[in-house]
């Protein structure tokens, strides 16, 4: 019997109040130390695109897997709570809890010039103190620390506790295998070929990467992101949201040491796709409006939590999907110039008059087979629903996978950081999407070229192959993930592991 369970009723009390200042919970603790669970801990770097698989990835270990975890949230935002984090979630289970962790502020740090990787990277080292005070608060340790690939400074604090140090990486896995790669290039030879010459990068066992496929990061040689690169390698273990039908020929290459497997220095385990499950509470106008529409017949377009469009652009694409004759929903933004990043972590204005930046009577037009939807809609709901057909997205990892779960076909659309790279996994490796070959970071798709994107994807025989094949990968994604399948059998190694690892600690200590 655990000292925990001899405290007076008042002292318990007060003792949860003391843990709530770090928004942890007592019950999680009082449930570890009765249980025996292995009990693990994880770090989402600042984003909801970092934020939501890091949480399905405790629940899953949680549900399916016989893990207690905590899970570690860095976040610049004063004002959110772990209660809505715990809302958006839908965490409900005894053996895992949410810590968010004190928001931090770089605001004077950073100006116009600073990238979205950098303002993380600064974020999660400004964390570090936080987290580990947190970690040195427990009564029981983690045995383990799992970081999304944004957060591997926090491997420092594994080290510290002699925890097993696990990352996540929340992207495909032809992103990882450059990520793992990039350090051992020789720099004058890339400065040479790639950047000065345009030429791809060929990575051991994986599909060259084009220059004007790369990630911008890569290009500009950032210190950030080849440190990131260099730490993953380090790792006991690299989790990669994707599973073996989807990306065969570069987890193929991941795992063979003769490849570009000899970078990561650690096994890689494919345990997706972890999407957020749909939440059958949110029914509003949106659902309700498909719940009208003809079986397949409504393309979705929505640009993630923080791509925005230039005001011509806007324009181009409200005539686009006029013309295209398809009933549409699209989630709409106020047009930002030159940032196509400009809400990752913050709001651009409060504009919902639609009046100001669409054509002069779209809306009137449109009424009857479109609906306009201002900055937000439930995604992953619409994308369930029986009567989507396509989704017009900016190719976030995140909205990659809730569409091929739903098989949905789409139309890729990248706006920043590695979005290029998964729009060519997406049309030419794997073939559930179109593209434009006239998108690029400063140019305008026109009206014709978007109404021929809707149209194939949606109708036209020519997107008929695209359309089954989504359909099919639907089927593999399930297989994966359930009990058996290859992802959970992944992830169950890795459980296997911290319980092997805590059953070892308690044999020093006991």
């Amino acid at each position: 019997m655990s000292f925990f369970f001899l405290v007076p009723v008042y002292i318990r009390a007060k003792l949860e109040l003391w843990f709530s200042s770090w928004s942890f919970s007592f019950k999680i603790l009082w449930v570890i130390m009765h249980t025996g669970k292995v009990h693990v801990a994880l770090v989402a770097s600042p984003g909801m695109g970092h934020l939501i698989p890091v949480l399905e990835l405790g629940k899953r270990l949680v549900s399916y897997h016989g893990i207690s975890a905590t899970i570690f949230v860095v976040t610049m935002d004063a004002s959110l709570s772990r209660s809505q984090l715990l809302k958006v979630s839908g965490i409900t289970d005894d053996f895992l809890d949410v810590v968010l962790l004190p928001a931090v502020d770089i605001s004077a740090r950073v100006d116009k010039t600073t990238g979205i990787l950098r303002q993380m990277a600064m974020m999660v080292h400004e964390a570090l103190p936080s987290l580990r005070s947190a970690i040195l608060a427990m009564e029981v340790q983690p045995i383990a620390l799992i970081v999304d690939m944004f957060a591997t400074e926090a491997f420092v604090v594994a080290e510290e506790f002699m925890m097993f140090k696990y990352v996540f990486v929340t992207t495909n896995a032809w992103f990882l295998a450059l990520t793992v790669h990039g350090p051992n290039l020789d720099k004058e030879v890339d400065q040479d070929d790639h950047i000065n010459n345009q030429k791809p990068i060929h990575i051991p066992g994986c599909e060259p990467v084009r220059f004007v496929d790369c990630y911008e990061q890569f290009l500009r040689r950032n210190k950030v992101y080849f440190r990131m690169g260099t730490e993953i390698s380090t790792a006991d273990g690299i989790l990669v949201n994707s599973f073996y039908d989807l990306e065969p020929l570069t987890l193929a290459a991941l795992h063979d040491t003769r490849k570009v497997g000899l970078a990561p220095k650690a096994p890689v385990y494919p345990i997706g796709p972890l999407v957020r499950p749909v939440e059958l509470s949110l029914r509003g106008e949106v659902l309700r409006w498909l719940d009208m529409q003809p079986k397949e017949s409504v393309l979705y377009v929505s640009f993630g939590s923080g791509g925005t469009l230039s005001a011509k652009q806007t324009i181009e694409l409200a005539w686009g999907l006029e013309n295209s004759q398809q009933r549409f929903i699209w989630v709409v933004r106020p047009p930002v110039e030159n940032d196509s990043a400009a809400t990752v972590f913050k709001s651009n204005g409060v504009n919902n008059d639609f009046l100001d930046y669409l054509p002069e009577g779209f809306l009137n037009r449109t009424c009857k087979n479109g609906l306009v939807v201002p900055k937000w809609a439930p995604q992953t709901e619409i994308l369930s629903h029986p009567s989507i057909s396509g989704f017009l997205s900016h190719c976030g990892w995140n909205s990659s996978l809730e569409s091929i779960v739903n098989g949905v076909p789409m139309i890729v659309w990248p706006l920043y950081a590695e979005q290029k790279m998964n729009a060519t996994v997406l049309a030419e490796h794997i073939g559930v999407a179109t593209r434009s070959k006239l998108l690029a970071p400063k140019g305008v798709v026109g009206r014709d070229a978007i109404a021929a994107m809707i149209q194939k994807i949606m109708v036209d025989k020519e997107g008929e192959a695209i359309r089954a094949k989504v359909k099919m990968l639907k089927s593999c994604a399930v297989k994966a993930v359930s009990n058996g399948g290859s992802s959970y059998n992944a992830l169950a190694i890795v459980a296997e592991e911290c319980k092997i690892g805590m059953q070892r600690r308690n044999a020093k200590t006991g």
